[in-house]
């Protein structure tokens, strides 16, 4: 057994072995140190190697499904390794015979399958990399799904493209892989990224590759593919290939995305807005959870794809709106889709792991439940006359095959099991050879009694039992002295035949006794055999119909998108944006949906806010830019944050929080918002900042929106506004994109009159007795103060702290620039000479400011409306006496 594990490992070693053994899993030497390690069971040792114990762990089959996942998701690659042989055939060939094994697929994070090892809302993609040439190309297929497209690339996009699939694993040529020119992609893809041989990506054989796999001559009629995007799909399937085994992927014809098709996001824009994935890497929190009101998986994968890759195609756009235009009018048809999608099954999942073979009755059974409710859903839309988008997906759903759902529904049992393995999963009445067996292997008991009954009338003898052991099997006993009615006449021998005889009994069989203990003894492996057979002949017209079924699940997720989007905008009173080819961005009354939900949550409100960023004039040379001051905490990168998420949901085909929103197509989208460093690659905060903010000015142009928070901070003041200062101006000049430009240096809001389309805006507050109150309201104009020790003390810096820092900046603002402030800075009393100096000071009276004395001693029961009027006159009189003496 160990000769045959060691060879099979040898043939696996960047992979951790899952070696069957009877009803576990094993893993042996450095795997099984590896594994216990990491699922925290129990290390063993079983024999010896080279004179040395051998570290052995398992696993149980029944379980193993939680084990493979903690294995993927910490990156571990794993071989299952099964008995490929009946142990009755290894005996054949010598009593200490190994039963054969093999493996027989490598369990990858990019080729799960397992429904219990997926999240139903999320794609699971495989991805492969490219290069013929200088062109670039990126293939990725969903295992899970069947979906598989190909797109060309250029350098400087590579990454924004693959982090916009999000894939789960990334295959890359080995060559590739370790060219220094890509060191810098392959740092950052980190554990994702791995390379395979080269020979995988051979461009020159990549087109007839492709052609076998799909079992045509030419794939002109798939579209027309490059050779780097040729290279790229061979290469995914190629690897495929490796980590399935004789299973072959039921994977949809290769969809090309087209260059400019979507809104480019860079990594960082993407972390940045959290778009589907927080900044602690979750889905919860982001923008997909807030606004994902999906009901089926389907139509939960599709809606990350949308808001993953915005479209720029302002008619596409409008297909989609359109559709949750025409679900909004019709909120009684919308809640009737949701009910029916509502117990829609996974479809596409059920479909892929039947074509793979690790598909079980469940799947059968999700298959003909979406067969049902697909049906019944494009009845409901057929009779509203949808736009175009809704009523393609109808037809879609309407045409599927009615002979596969009759099938289905003859031979399946209502509530099938998990596994295929036990049996049960066919309906009685469906097979009558089956229904035999089963009759045979469940009622063998209403069966023999039977018997005994028949027998005993037979013979006259009332004490005739029918009995079994392992020896004789079934048989007939009798006493002694009644055994004459069994075996006293030539008749009555022919009919029952002597067995065995004991001291006080005799014991007999049949002919029909015989038969039937065969009967029994095969009647559960007939039954499950019959199962079996059904199963895979079912399977099999699955697979048949795949197209139909993809294609049915795809109009099924556009649906449900649809009618989730409408739902949305109907009860959070969202509206319908304009898209178009212009340079327009106008919104009004815009609100952040991840902030105004969180905000619901506690009971709150969202201060709705404007933005103009439309070209001032018609003749502007570009879009405009605001330059937008004010306090911290006081909603500025909320405020830069919402407009690019309305840009995406806009682009995306949804409706948008606001009152109104026209925008002109976005290419692409920039956000540098939030402070990080990379301590993996040497790079400071700051650095960080600058080689963000260095790729928007190389890349952005007149359709981009660039979202820029503070820039220059991490430095000193000067050189932080001098960058910042720049940095604007070649937006404004050299861009000439539309911008929102945060910035705490209030110098720059002198550029307004210079800069033609550049307009400063600032956050609203109030101050009320020293404090700071934040109202989130953006108006034009610049911010007067920066209000950073009121914010100091709502954090909670120590009083002390506070009190010296006011005194300190009232020093500094005396002192003005230059020598002289340098000169007080040294001159500075020391923290505790100054708090004892001011613990020493007279203590100012406490109270209230004489017009709050006033009013609290007010009855206001007891004032006319005359006398009411006089003390609101005199309360107003006092605050401004109030004031003057402040």
């Amino acid at each position: 057994m160990m000769a045959q594990y060691i060879e099979i490992k040898a043939a696996n070693p960047d992979c951790l072995l899952f070696y069957r053994m009877g009803d576990f899993y094993e893993l042996f030497f450095e795997d099984a140190s590896v594994a216990a390690r990491a699922l925290g069971i129990a290390l063993t040792k079983r024999g010896k190697h080279l004179g040395a114990d051998i570290p052995m762990a398992g696993v149980p089959v029944v379980s193993a499904d939680d084990y493979l996942a903690r294995l993927i998701g910490l990156g571990h690659r794993v071989a299952v390794c099964e008995q490929v042989e009946d142990p009755a055939e290894a005996k054949k060939r010598g009593s200490k015979s190994v039963v054969r094994r093999d493996v027989v697929r490598l369990v990858t994070p990019g080729t799960i399958t397992e429904e219990t090892l997926l999240e139903p809302g999320r794609p699971n993609h495989l991805m492969a990399l490219a290069r013929v040439g200088g062109a670039y190309a990126i293939a990725y297929a969903d295992l899970s799904t069947g979906a598989f497209t190909v797109q060309e690339s250029e350098a400087d996009r590579l990454l924004a493209d693959i982090r916009a699939v999000d894939p789960a694993e990334i295959v890359i040529s080995d060559a590739l892989f370790h060219e220094e020119a890509m060191r810098p992609l392959v740092a950052a893809l980190g554990k994702l990224a791995r390379p395979e041989p080269a020979a995988l990506f051979d461009s020159a054989t990549a087109e007839s590759r492709l052609c076998a796999f799909y079992e045509v001559s030419t794939l002109a009629g798939f579209g027309a593919f490059g050779r780097a995007e040729l290279a790229a799909g061979a290469g995914l399937l190629a690897y495929l290939t490796r980590t399935q085994f004789a299973a072959r992927p039921a994977l949809a014809r290769p969809a090309k995305v087209a260059a400019g098709e979507a809104m480019l996001i860079d990594p960082a824009t993407r972390a940045s807005l959290e778009l589907t994935r927080s900044v602690a890497g979750r889905r919860e929190g982001s923008l997909l959870a807030a606004v994902d009101r999906t009901v089926t998986g389907v139509g939960s994968r599709l809606l990350g794809a949308r808001i993953a890759r915005p479209l720029t195609d302002p008619s596409a756009i409008g297909e989609r709106l359109d559709s949750v235009g025409f679900l909004v009018g019709e909120p009684g048809l919308v809640r009737a889709l949701r009910a029916v999608l509502k117990g829609l099954p996974d479809a596409e999942r059920a479909l892929s792991r039947l074509a793979l073979g690790r598909g079980g009755p469940r799947d059968l059974g999700s298959i003909l439940g979406f067969l049902g409710a697909s049906r019944e859903t494009a009845a409901l839309l057929a009779a509203a006359a949808p736009p175009a988008e809704l009523g393609q997906a109808a037809r879609g759903l309407a045409d599927l095959p009615d002979a596969l759902e009759q099938e289905l529904g003859s031979l399946l049992a209502e509530s099938p099991p998990l596994l295929k393995r036990d049996g049960g999963f066919v309906a009685m009445g469906a097979i009558p050879a089956l229904d035999e067996a089963r009759s045979l292997r469940d009622e063998s008991r209403r069966v023999i009694a039977g018997l005994q009954v028949s027998y005993a009338e037979e013979t006259g003898i009332r004490s005739l039992k029918i009995k079994h052991n392992n020896v004789l099997g079934y048989f007939i006993e009798v006493a002694e002295g009644q055994a004459g009615a069994l075996n006293g006449t030539e008749e009555a021998r022919r009919r029952f035949f002597h067995r065995q005889t004991m001291a006080n009994c005799m014991r007999f069989s049949t002919d029909e006794l015989a038969g039937l203990e065969g009967r029994i003894a095969e009647a559960a492996a007939d039954a499950l055999r019959l199962e079996l057979a059904a199963f895979d002949r079912l399977s099999a017209l699955v697979v048949e119909a795949a197209p139909a079924l993809r294609e049915a699940a795809g109009a099924a997720a556009v649906i449900d998108v649809s009618a989730a989007l409408a739902d949305l905008a109907i009860s959070e009173d969202w509206t319908r944006p304009d898209v178009d080819d212009g340079l327009s961005f106008r919104i009004e009354g815009g609100r952040h949906p991840v902030v105004e939900a969180a905000l619901k949550a506690a009971h709150g409100s969202f201060v709705a806010n404007d933005c103009d960023l439309s070209p001032p004039s018609r003749g502007a040379k570009g879009g405009a830019i605001w330059l937008v001051t004010g306090p911290n905490m006081g909603g500025k990168s909320t405020f830069l944050r919402q407009n690019a998420i309305i840009a995406v949901l806009a682009q995306a085909g949804a409706f948008v929080p606001a009152a109104s929103a026209r925008i002109g197509v976005v290419d692409r989208l920039f956000s540098r918002v939030g402070a990080s460093d990379d301590l993996a690659e040497g790079r400071s905060t700051f650095m960080v900042e600058m080689v963000e903010t260095a790729a928007i000015l190389n890349q952005a142009g007149p359709r981009s929106l660039v979202i820029l928070d503070e820039i220059g901070r991490g430095t000193s003041t000067y050189d932080g506004l001098s960058i910042a200062f720049a940095s604007v101006e070649h937006l404004h000049e050299v861009n000439r994109c539309r911008a929102l430009f945060a910035t705490h240096f209030h110098e720059m809001t002198a550029l307004s009159a210079r800069l033609s389309r550049l307009s400063n805006a600032t956050m609203r507050v109030k101050e009320w007795e020293g404090d700071v109150v934040f109202l989130h309201e953006v108006r034009a104009g610049t911010a007067d103060r920066s209000y950073g020790i009121q914010v100091a003390k709502l954090a909670g810096l120590p009083a002390r702290v506070v009190d010296r820092a006011r005194h300190v900046l009232r020093e500094l603002e005396k002192t003005g620039e230059g020598e002289r402030r340098t000169a007080f800075i040294d001159d500075l009393p020391l923290f505790s000479a100054a708090v004892r100096r001011e613990a020493e000071a007279p203590a100012a009276p406490a109270g209230p400011p004489p017009a709050l004395a006033a009013l609290q001693a007010l009855d206001l029961d007891a004032l006319s409306p005359r006398e009411a009027l006089d003390a609101l006159y005199r309360l107003k009189a006092m605050t401004a006496e109030d004031g003057k003496a402040g």
